[in-house]
């Protein structure tokens, strides 16, 4: 019989369909072609060596002198205004905001044939490393509320330049979205004195069934509730509200595990689309004690339909025990 659950942090129920449930490896992504076997350099890439000219304005060059390893760039195609105040507008039913702004793409590597589950694990640090340090940059703006770090990887998953690249957008406002999940936790943490987050990731460790990976920093599981197949959660065990906050040796091991779970979901699910989002702290609540950062990887192996968009709810055709083992079981 089919099960529906509900997760504790966000009180969004999900349909556990069991009676439609596949087995994790038809999931696999068969069809397209995996990122390694494309060319190492596009000559028409935007982000491959040789062609920064014509990109945007570079923000950030590691290492800043010879042959780079990573670079942060404006958005050449921005969603928001770097320049300009921000300004509310309410008349009637009529609401609107100035859209100024931050947005910016962290080129991951000069190779054009990879992604985070092929680079080492330093790699994937010092993609980290950058994302926290154009955080830290973008909290310097007073007109920045909120930031959203996010990886798109595949088309299905809304990426528009196939060269490894993360994203940073510096919102001039807090979404409704990440408004909700603020409230679910404080009223957790209302009713039970404890942190929602702390409390699941404990929970989910001491069970085991829906673990994939942990280090001593860091665990990975696919969550009780998870609105989609493989859908994961690593959640820090070191309570802080902020990425932004996040210790050198932290991200050091997020960096780890993070590169360790990819490679699992591309080398069992044969190089999926994907999106993996860093869920932080409004820039002005980052001390409250109830709020807990974590990284959500998401993997793009089904499609929304007319009943989640009527509805709210998700469809989760994989069981998260079975796409857990699943994961478990795949050599990194």
């Amino acid at each position: 019989m089919p099960e529906i659950r509900q997760s504790i942090a966000t009180r969004e129920w999900v349909i556990i369909a069991t009676e439609r449930a596949r087995r994790p490896h038809e999931f696999c992504n068969e069809a397209s072609e995996l990122t390694e076997q494309r060319p190492a350099r596009k000559a028409d890439c935007p982000f491959c060596p040789g062609n920064e000219e014509a990109a945007t304005m570079e923000m950030l060059r590691w290492p800043a002198e010879g042959p780079w390893s990573l670079r942060a760039l404006l958005n050449k195609y921005p969603a928001l205004d770097k320049e300009g105040k921000r300004v509310r507008c309410f008349d009637g039913i009529h609401r609107c905001m100035t859209g100024v702004g931050r947005h910016e793409v962290i080129v991951e590597s000069p190779v054009h044939n990879t992604c985070l589950a092929l680079l080492d694990s330093a790699a994937v640090t010092q993609t980290l490393v950058a994302c926290q340090a154009r955080g830290q940059a973008f909290a310097r703006d007073p007109r920045i509320e909120h930031i959203v770090y996010f990886e798109n990887h595949g088309l299905s998953a809304g990426t528009s330049v196939e060269h490894p690249h993360a994203q940073l957008l510096g919102l001039p406002l807090v979404p409704y979205d990440v408004r909700n999940r603020i409230e679910e936790a404080g009223r957790y943490f209302d009713d039970t004195g404890n942190c929602v987050y702390c409390d699941i990731w404990q929970a989910e460790s001491a069970e085991g069934t829906r673990m994939i990976a942990s280090n001593e920093l860091f665990v990975a599981f696919v969550p009780y509730a998870a609105l989609s197949p493989f859908h994961t959660w690593i959640v820090p065990r070191m309570h802080r509200p902020s990425f932004l906050s996040a210790e050198p040796d932290e991200l050091v091991a997020l960096g780890q595990i993070l590169r360790d779970v990819l490679h699992r979901i591309y080398a069992g699910l044969h190089d999926p689309d994907y999106n993996f989002i860093i869920r932080s702290a409004p820039l002005q609540r980052s001390e409250r004690d109830y709020l807990h950062w974590y990284l959500s990887i998401i993997p793009r192996v089904n499609e929304t339909a007319g009943f989640e968009m009527g509805s709210g709810m998700f469809i989760n055709t994989g069981l998260p025990e079975e796409s857990a083992l699943f994961l478990r079981s795949i050599d990194h």
